[in-house]
């Protein structure tokens, strides 16, 4: 590799390099995650992220960004002054401690887009329980190639599982309970549907992707609404969202609102919205929350969020509601610890 000219994964091709993935699960697996092709029908939710073009798109852009920091437009100086251009290896990726796969599909287009001269191996789909020990995946090739991309790899794959085994927690934590466990907007920029498509790995929900996909009446909007319309009540914001979006050709969008007491989810019933979030409420008040909306015979499901975590979680699942969001999934997990072990010939 003359080391004038910029790393591989900088150099101009004129179509998307496809590397055929060889898999040799003995399982049957199919792409994609696992974790909610048995789950229950909720016949009004959001967009539940599966692994798709969209999402594999979003995940190359980031690959480019780790690259360019990794690299600049130069090299690995370390592993190019210390490893000899024919070296070949092989690194195989294990779980050291039990969790939940994701990011199985990321890893693979990290040899697609910095082009590396290795072979991508799995054992493993994103969606499935591993054991301490159990190895994830392989990369055989070029050990230039296999130092320079390691780091990235592990990144992604470490992430991405932490999230994913944080979610089966607390899945787990409210299983035989009518609630379902949802994620938040509470993201790291640039990672959400990857960091989402983690959650869904892991037995949870997604909520709305982003501000585009659905409407959240929070109390800053009603506060702005007020301002035009000082008599307006929540039930009355509810209506000019559905009607100002039946307008814009998006009637068929979620309208969900937030309130943060009893006399407001009376209020908000009245719009017939589609979920009620129901902020920072105690258990009693929850309880009380589902008898009011029993009461008012609305087809409106009920959202708890706010002070909520694993010692939290079940309680308020017992309550009623129908959902549960938690922003710790993502913003407070922490990475999967992954190991590399190598072999260089």
């Amino acid at each position: 590799m003359p080391l004038d000219t910029p790393h591989r994964a900088y150099r101009a091709r004129s179509k998307p390099v496809i590397m055929q993935e060889k898999r040799v699960c003995s399982e049957g697996l199919t792409p994609g995650c696992s974790a909610h092709a048995r789950g229950s029908h909720v016949d009004r939710d959001f967009r539940q992220l599966t692994w798709d073009d969209e999402l594999e798109d979003d995940c190359r852009e980031l690959i480019r960004l780790a690259v360019r920091e990794d690299l600049e437009r130069g090299h690995d100086w370390t592993t190019v002054a210390m490893a000899a251009a024919a070296s070949r290896g092989g690194a195989t990726f294990g779980a050291r401690e039990s969790g939940v796969v994701a990011g199985i599909h990321a890893a693979r287009l990290v040899v697609e887009e910095m082009n590396l001269d290795a072979t991508w191996t799995t054992w493993v789909d994103d969606g499935e329980v591993v054991e301490a020990g159990k190895p994830l995946a392989q990369l055989e090739g070029s050990a230039r190639d296999l130092l320079t991309a390691e780091r990235l790899m592990l990144n992604l794959l470490g992430r991405l599982c932490g999230i994913a085994t944080l979610t089966r927690q607390y899945v787990t934590a409210v299983a035989g309970t009518h609630a379902r466990v949802y994620d938040t907007r509470k993201t790291t920029p640039g990672w959400r549907r990857l960091e989402k498509h983690a959650v869904h790995c892991g037995g949870g929900r997604n909520h709305r992707t982003g501000l585009f996909d659905a409407v959240l009446i929070k109390d800053n909007h009603l506060q702005l609404r007020r301002n035009e319309s000082p008599t307006a009540t929540l039930a009355d914001a509810v209506r000019h969202a559905r009607q100002f979006l039946g307008q814009h050709g998006v009637g068929d969008l979620i309208v969900e609102i937030e309130v943060d007491t009893l006399d407001q989810l009376r209020d908000a019933l009245q719009g017939a919205p589609d979920i009620v979030l129901l902020d920072n409420m105690t258990n009693d008040q929850l309880r009380e929350a589902v008898q009011i909306r029993a009461a008012h015979g609305a087809d409106v499901e009920l959202e708890a969020s706010g002070g909520v975590n694993l010692a939290t979680i079940r309680g308020i699942a017992e309550t009623g509601v129908d959902r549960i969001s938690v922003g710790a999934l993502t913003h407070s997990s922490r990475s999967l610890d992954i190991g590399l072990d190598w072999s260089l010939s």
